[in-house]
């Protein structure tokens, strides 16, 4: 029996090495991000023996508090947020760990005495350790930490280790303040110890997107334009404003939270080439071709074409009643910031001619769920005359979340002696595939920052490229002399009329969630 082609995404043995000694200090560590996910994701790692020896974690906030009130405080959250449970066995020796500074982030002493107490640690250890700056504080405090850490000299690592420094989301709020901050990023660390994190691309079913395309053979010739018909990209919400999220939300938008960064993401995922291997460069490489291969939006006129913008109002979600999102508590009544956003995309390359890409992300829409669909072409012939079955067209379907799977939709004949057909799911779930639940997306991450892996990372031109797309419809938007209008969609509902009709001239219709 011959053997099977080679293949170089099944050949290449992907190893991680155990991460050496290393110490993780948390800027803006009194945050609800360390208390919710952060701290249960090192719990986890911890608990599934991947953290490395002599594992430390500082946390760096203005608050007045001592370690043990802090590992408290954290120890309460973990037994809410950890995905595997807590015990006191564990935390017992994950607890003390942990420890808190505070100092105030302007302050250039409370930099010079984190360093004395990182020092402190390596003495103890009898070793220096690597050093993982998290930048988990308010997106205005990111070039003063980063001044104060290089004027500490806490940019340059001991010798023979390393320093590299996480940035949360959001990385800038359009181009113009993006490549601020990568200057400023650059002349405090290298770009290979840069790491800006999107925790989307944590999630096992984007990670898996690349093995589904180009570990199975049967997917990637169909993966073009000769098959695929249009791809969908999905990321609803059952939520508003709550938590006090409005004043945040207002001044950006879901256009710049969640297109600009999560949502591109995941198209360059689907829509990249192979890469020629699975190093970060290469992976990142192909997927910045996507996004400079996106067609331009190049008017006013060209936005309002290809780009719905809509507010909820009053509804209700989940059998309870919601005001609109100019009623919700910090939203300007006058508000022109869009809860709801879809795009239509084109990508001008050769695998992508002709295929329309849709996007849409929304609050208070009637789910929380997150996903991919591939549609793909009808047959050239109808040979079974009975007519069009709705939804009969192919699809595969990736669910990114809550419920992460992959499913492939098909025609099949009822059982019975009259031929009828009806549209049926092959259905895979990692839950009850593996026995277990899927990792947090930040326990992969940290650990992939800590190993020095960046595949998972944006880097300085993805991101740059990313927001020219989204300024132009900023701009079409907030400073054109005739803006296209902000839609409405009550509260509960799928979105607008206007999504709805920019696909029905395509003849298209959004996938049902």
């Amino acid at each position: 029996m011959s053997e099977a082609p080679d293949n170089p995404f099944l050949d290449t043995l992907i190893t991680r090495q155990r991460a050496e000694p290393c110490t993780v200090v948390i800027f803006g560590a009194s945050g609800d991000l360390t208390t919710r996910k952060l701290i249960p994701a090192l719990y986890n790692l911890a608990a599934s023996g991947d953290l490395p020896p002599q594992f430390k974690v500082v946390g760096f906030a203005r608050r007045e508090k001592t370690d043990e009130s802090f590992r408290a405080e954290l120890e309460e959250g973990n037994k809410k947020f950890s995905r595997q449970g807590h015990t006191e066995e564990l935390w017992s020796s994950f607890g003390p760990s942990i420890h808190y500074h505070r100092s105030e982030f302007t302050e250039a002493e409370g930099y010079a005495s984190l360093k004395t107490l990182l020092d402190q640690f390596d003495a103890e250890r009898g070793a220096p350790a690597n050093r993982l700056f998290y930048l988990a504080t308010a997106p205005e405090f990111f070039s003063v930490v980063l001044e104060q850490l290089r004027t500490a000299g806490l940019n340059t690592p001991p010798a023979g280790k390393w320093a590299r420094v996480v940035c949360e989301k959001p990385f800038g709020k359009d181009l113009a303040t993006a490549q601020k901050l990568n200057h400023t990023v650059a002349e405090v660390f290298e770009e290979k110890d840069t790491y800006r994190i999107d925790h989307y691309l944590g999630k096992e079913t984007a990670q898996n997107l690349m093995v589904l395309r180009f570990a199975n053979e049967i997917f990637e010739p169909l993966w073009n334009s000769r098959y695929i018909d249009q791809v969908q990209i999905t990321c609803a919400e059952n939520l508003g404003m709550e938590g006090g999220r409005g004043g945040y939300y207002d001044t950006a938008g879901a256009l710049r939270d969640m297109v600009q960064n999560h949502l591109f993401q995941l198209l360059s995922l689907v829509a990249m080439e192979p890469p020629t291997d699975l190093s970060a460069d290469s992976v990142r490489d192909e997927k910045v071709k996507v996004i400079r291969s996106l067609r331009p939006l190049t008017s006013p006129e060209d936005v309002a074409a290809n780009v719905v913008r809509a507010q909820y109002t009053n509804g209700v979600v989940d059998g309870k009643e919601r005001p609109g999102y100019r009623h919700e508590d910090r939203v300007n009544p006058q508000s022109m910031t869009e809860s709801y956003v879809a795009l239509r995309l084109k990508i001008d390359t050769w695998r992508w001619q002709g295929v329309p890409f849709y996007m849409r992300v929304g609050k208070q829409l009637p789910k929380k769920a997150t996903e991919i669909s591939l549609h793909f072409k009808q047959p050239p012939q109808n040979l079974f005359k009975t007519g069009d079955v709705k939804g009969s067209s192919n699809a595969l379907v990736i669910r990114i979340q809550p419920d992460e799977g992959i499913s492939l939709r098909m025609l099949s004949k009822q059982p019975g002696v009259l031929l009828r057909m009806q549209p049926v799911k092959m259905d895979f779930h990692y839950a009850t595939s593996f026995g277990k639940a899927s990792p947090e997306a930040y326990e992969r991450l940290l650990l992939d920052a800590m190993a020095g892996d960046a595949t998972l990372f944006a880097r300085d031109d993805e991101v740059e490229h990313a927001w020219r797309y989204i300024d132009v419809i900023e701009n079409a938007w907030h400073k054109s002399a005739n803006p296209p209008p902000m839609c409405e969609y009550p509260a509960g509902s799928w979105g607008p009329r206007e999504a709805d009709e920019m696909l029905s001239g395509n003849g298209h219709v959004w996938r049902r969630v």
